[in-house]
């Protein structure tokens, strides 16, 4: 039997913006975007989302195999104001000025 490492069998995990039909933006984490954006689209995922179709994945941005810093990057993001998250969306080089 071989072990495999734990950083090894770690998937990463990735912060990401949906937008709204309403233009709306919601954040959150997952470690497979398109399997969350699936259940986003299906009402299977954040009740925030449910109804408020058709949704797109505006941004997405892979962060590794800790999930703290995906949950601590996440947060920052909830933070900023509309205008900002559409700057990050539209540059993601601004994303160190949320770091």
């Amino acid at each position: 039997m071989t072990l495999v490492s734990s950083e090894n069998s770690s998937p990463n995990w990735w912060v990401y913006l949906i937008r709204t039909s309403s233009n709306a933006l919601y954040c959150g984490i997952t470690t497979d975007v398109e399997r969350r954006f699936s259940q986003h689209e299906k009402g299977q995922g954040a009740k925030a989302l449910r109804g408020k179709g058709p949704l797109t994945l505006a941004w997405q941005y892979e962060l590794g195999p800790l999930k703290g810093e995906a949950l601590r990057l996440e947060y920052k993001i909830k933070q900023l104001t509309k205008a900002q998250k559409e700057r990050l969306i539209m540059d993601d080089s601004r994303l160190s000025l949320v770091l």
